[in-house]
This record gives structure tokens, sequence and C-alpha cells, in this order.
């Protein structure tokens, strides 16, 4: 149940000020009350009791200041307030759930590497399969550590939509959050579009209208029950550090899946511009975040992947991020992979 027992905006009395840590203004703290207001109604947010609303409002500020300076900042990307900004860095976290072990068999890249620059110089400049009809709507992983299945559905997406003469089919993440568990995946806690991969390679993949809805936790496996419409030959690794080979594999091959770093806040408050962050990592064994890259392009001379998430379209630019080119900038190409059909 929603508290809404408070006298009103910006007279609410919380136990959390520290004198001795900071000085709030009531007119700042008032600020902050409305757009706590407008944020609970906006994504009809609803605790349990005061105090955990007391709590919520206390990291919604903490996470409003943030968010603030550093817009104030000028980073080439500016931040919002979403739905997540009432959650603390450890719920944040929970939603990262790529879980690096070792690495994949995929096949190598089939391009050399005077093939790859030689066909590089004929690629457009900018470049997204949204256009073409092959990427389904973004979801919400919810509060489930499942965003491996994410990158992996749109990844086989993509490559069926390819081998079927543009005919675009939603598959189920469900399935691999429930029955991948053998190949080494761990559903809500973690997993790698490889060991998914080698999943539906022995057992296919249903559309999402057959095996039913996204759970947001862990299910009981029953692909025994329904109609598995996708096979796959196998997948292929990208040349990794080489945004002309990534270039490449998503002109040629479709949606691609990709590992990023997502560990920082800028992240989990991106809203608009080309994402940056120097203290973003970039070594495969380093990225905690799967995602789907689906085009690449350029935005005021800054390059970037076309990125889709699996936070909701309320999350970044409609469910999408900008991320740089630049320096590899939080791992983008160190573990891309494409599907064979």
């Amino acid at each position: 149940m929603k508290c809404t027992s408070f006298p009103g905006p910006g007279s609410r009395h919380y136990a959390t000020f520290n004198p001795m840590k900071e000085f709030v203004h009531p007119v700042h703290n008032a600020h902050i009350d409305d757009e706590f207001d407008r944020f609970l109604m906006k994504h009809n947010k609803q605790y349990s009791s005061h105090i955990e609303e007391a709590k919520r409002l206390n990291i919604f500020r903490q996470n409003l200041r943030y968010i603030h300076s550093n817009n104030r900042a000028r980073r080439g990307f500016t931040m919002s307030v979403n739905h997540l900004a009432d959650r603390t860095d450890d719920e944040l976290a929970a939603l990262r759930g790529r879980k690096y072990s070792g690495p994949n068999t995929g096949l190598p890249f089939p391009y050399s590497k005077s093939i790859i620059e030689e066909m590089s110089v004929k690629l457009p400049p900018e470049f997204d399969w949204r256009l073409f009809g092959a990427v389904t709507p973004v979801k919400d992983q919810s509060v489930c550590g499942s965003c491996w299945s994410f990158g992996t559905v749109g990844a086989v997406e993509g490559a069926l939509f390819l081998s079927n003469g543009g005919h675009l089919v939603r598959l189920s993440q469900q399935a691999l959050v429930d029955c991948s568990w053998g190949f080494g995946n761990n559903g809500c806690d973690g997993g790698e579009d490889f060991r998914a991969y080698q999943w539906i390679m022995k057992h296919g993949l249903p559309t999402e209208e057959d095996y039913g809805g996204y759970l947001g936790q862990d299910g009981y496996c029953h692909i025994d029950n329904v109609t598995l419409v996708t096979s796959m030959k196998g997948w292929v690794n990208v040349t990794v550090k080489d945004e002309k080979a990534l270039m490449l594999a998503l002109f040629k091959h479709g949606p691609i899946s990709v590992a990023i770093d997502a560990s920082h806040k800028s992240f989990s408050f991106y809203s608009n511009g080309v994402y940056y962050e120097p203290k973003c990592k970039n070594k495969v064994e380093e990225l905690d975040h799967a995602v789907l890259a689906v085009g690449y392009g350029v935005l005021n001379g800054q390059k970037y992947w076309l990125v889709k998430n699996s936070w909701s379209n309320m999350w970044g630019n409609d469910g999408y991020v900008l991320m740089s080119m630049k320096d590899d900038n939080c791992g983008v190409q160190a573990a891309p992979t494409y599907v064979l059909m």
C-alpha cells in the first residue's frame, strides 16, 4: 500500500537528517519532496510502510543530487530520474547478471584483417536494424539478473529474421531462464550468452506466445509442452577489440549480443547523448551486463554503438543507449557474438 498520510509535499519529517553531515535548505528539501511525489505517481510506486518510504526518499534524494551534479558537469550525455531512482547500489547491481566463467567455444570471425579493412570502407556511416524491423520491443527484466537471456534472445531473433525473409518472431527469454541451468546458467542469478546458445542448439527455442510471457523470476521449465520453433547451427565470436570487425558483423549478420561494464551509477541514470564513462572497465572478465548491439552511428562527431537494454523503455532513450566507441568504452568490443541459423 502506498503511504499517503503525510501533510503534503515538502513537509515529510523523517529521521534521516544528520546535522554533522549536511545542511539541507528547507526550500531545496521541498523541491526534492515534490520530485519524489512526481516519481511515485509516474512509476506507480507503492511502499509497505512509512519507514520504507522514508528510506526510499533518502535514496532518491542522494540519486537526484548525483544526477543534477553530473548534468551540471556537462559530460556529453545527460542523466535523468527514471524508475530506478529509489534503488540502492546493491539493488541496481542485481540487474547486472552477466557472470564471466571463462572463454567460450564459438567459431572464429570468418573475415581476415585485410578483408575487414577492405569491406569496412563500403559500410554506411550509420546503421540501425530497428529500421528494418529486425528488433523486438524493449522489455523489462524486472528484479531478476537475467540480462544474459535478453542479449541471447535478441541475437537469435535477429538471425531468424534474416534467415526467414524478414519475418520477426518474438522468442522466449523465460525458457532460457527456466531451462538452461544444465549448461551453467543460473536463471535470475546470472549467466552468459554462449551457455544459452549451447542449450538452444540442443533443445531449440520456443516463441514467447507458446512458452508464456516473461515472469521476472525463476520458473518451472516446461519446454516439453511447447513447439520449439528455432534451432541454430552455432555462434560466432566477432574479432575482439576491433571496431571495424564489429561494424561489419552488425551490418552483415544482424543484431549482436555484447557484454558491457554497467556498474557505474552514470549508466543507471543515463538518458540521452553518447555515453562515455572514463571509469568503465573493458576487459572481458570485468564486464557485468549483457545487452544487444543493433546498430552504430555518429552524433556530434562522436562515434557510438546503438545498444538495446532490458530495463524497460522508461530507462535511457526509450530503452536504448548510445555507447561511445572511444577507447572501447565499457567493453562493447570485448565479447560480441552472433548466431548462425
